[in-house]
């Protein structure tokens, strides 16, 4: 595993035990959305011949600061109005500026799916993703074992929120299951944090075509979208560029017209 993960990965263990020591799995059982029917995040994908998941982050390693002035509320519904199928949000507070107050404060505005994106290590994460109102999970290949992935995505289906398994590597492919709902290929080198969507190009014949793929970080233009949907890719989680535009409801606007146009 590289430096920054390793990092992240060492800090959240540490944060899984500050939030063991606080909360059991009964106490997020009680909560008020963990009951709630959650909405497809493959369905929403399925319902647009190419889907956006548009992030909301305050910050990255790769980025730095991005903005974290913005309120997550109107941002989050701007996506939702310009056409985004799914919002996700990171909810890691060190490396991200992120909370799971995040996903909480904004669940009851929204009426697509929300995926939670956070390095999850632990199950008591899951339950905890699903007491705060989230729809799905981001579970990362790179930061499990094949055995911990299978688990964790089976934990996550059985409380009702689906799973975006992400690989970077052709090695990591190796880990897939039949049980994840959806395929994401980051772009983005998490040892380098240097990003080349020719990575999605590189794996695309690998992943299996029974299920949705997506393409993560570093998708800019209009025609990096219509060449992934040339590979058959479904969708695509993009963050930075919508977040450092001036107007992210109509770069949403384009990346879903365009991919309209053969």
């Amino acid at each position: 595993m590289n430096k920054i993960l390793e990092q992240i990965v060492i800090q959240k263990r540490k944060e899984i035990q500050v939030l063991k020591g606080l909360k059991t799995i009964n106490d997020f059982e009680k909560e008020i959305y963990f009951n709630r029917k959650t909405i497809s995040l493959s369905q929403s994908l399925r319902q647009t011949e190419f889907g956006i998941i548009a992030e909301f982050k305050r910050k990255s390693p790769s980025a730095g600061e991005i903005d974290s002035n913005k309120s997550i509320l109107d941002q989050t519904l701007l996506y939702q109005k310009s056409g985004a199928s799914a919002i996700s949000i990171l909810t890691d507070e060190t490396f991200f500026g992120g909370s799971v107050n995040d996903i909480f404060q904004i669940r009851n505005d929204l009426s697509i799916p929300i995926l939670r994106k956070e390095f999850i290590v632990d199950e008591i994460q899951i339950f905890e993703a699903k007491a705060i109102g989230a729809d799905a999970i981001l579970l990362i290949a790179e930061i499990l074992t094949k055995k911990e992935l299978l688990h964790f995505t089976i934990l996550a289906k059985s409380l009702g929120l689906e799973v975006l398994a992400e690989f970077h590597s052709f090695k990591e492919l190796e880990k897939l299951n039949d049980e994840v709902d959806v395929i994401g290929v980051n772009n983005r080198n998490l040892d380098t944090q240097t990003t080349n969507i020719e990575n999605s190009y590189k794996l695309a014949e690998f992943l299996p075509q029974n299920k949705l793929s997506i393409s993560e970080s570093g998708i800019k233009t209009s025609e990096e979208i219509q060449k992934l949907i040339s590979y058959g890719f479904k969708g695509a989680l993009i963050g930075e560029s919508i977040l450092k535009d001036k107007n992210p409801a109509i770069l949403i606007n384009q990346f879903n017209s365009y991919s309209h146009v053969h």
